[in-house]
């Protein structure tokens, strides 16, 4: 029985009902956070004082962190930013659940973009990891759902040849997400940066 049950969570993982799926409930995460630190950020801008519902101590801050230059890296809070990419994200996953495909240059673009995205939220993380020295829940939340958004959107990239790679190397990253080592990956970073936070605040968080 279970030689048997290995193969089939292996296929619900690779077929587009998982893999959407993932990828919507990751978005509205996103989405979510976003809009809270959207309305934190308008709160600060009018009180910079002011005591949010997320600061539990100082460490614990999204405050600190919502206050820091960082936070604004082109003018406004970053949080807008994801309130402008992840409903493309949700229409994406909604629109794919239903059975719509949307042309590569689509999907490669969203790739591109998301790229970007992920790369900007772990700045981010690391940022407030080593610089502002405060954690924000609802930015780590979207750190996760961010991961969890990329890795999605880039296994179907990679399974669909959205990428324009070439033969050997589309086969090769087709092996890969075939064999679900990108969930692997995912996992063991995902990981890394858990054992992170506690190692550096185990004190404040226990």
């Amino acid at each position: 029985m279970a030689d048997g049950l290995l193969p089939r969570l292996r296929a619900l993982r690779q077929s587009d009902r998982w893999i959407y799926t993932t990828m919507l409930v990751s978005a509205l995460l996103s989405l979510t956070a976003s809009f809270v630190l959207s309305v934190d950020a308008i709160i600060l801008a009018a009180d910079p004082r002011a005591a949010l519902a997320c600061n539990i101590n100082a460490v614990i801050s999204c405050g600190t962190v919502g206050a820091s230059w960082q936070a604004s890296l082109f003018g406004f809070p970053n949080a807008f930013l994801g309130l402008i990419a992840e409903p493309v994200v949700i229409t994406i996953a909604v629109a794919s659940l239903g059975g719509v495909r949307f042309p590569r240059w689509f999907m490669l673009s969203a790739q591109v973009v998301y790229t970007l995205g992920l790369v900007f939220a772990y700045w981010l993380f690391f940022q407030a990891y080593f610089v502002i020295g405060a954690l924000c829940p609802w930015c780590l939340l979207i750190t996760l759902s961010t991961t969890l958004v990329f890795t999605s959107l880039t296994h179907v990239s990679i399974r669909d040849g959205n990428l324009y790679l070439r033969p050997r190397a589309s086969r090769l990253a087709r092996a890969f997400v075939g064999a679900d080592l990108d969930a692997l990956f995912v996992a063991l970073l995902l990981l890394g940066i858990t054992a992170m936070v506690v190692t550096k605040y185990a004190t404040v968080l226990f």
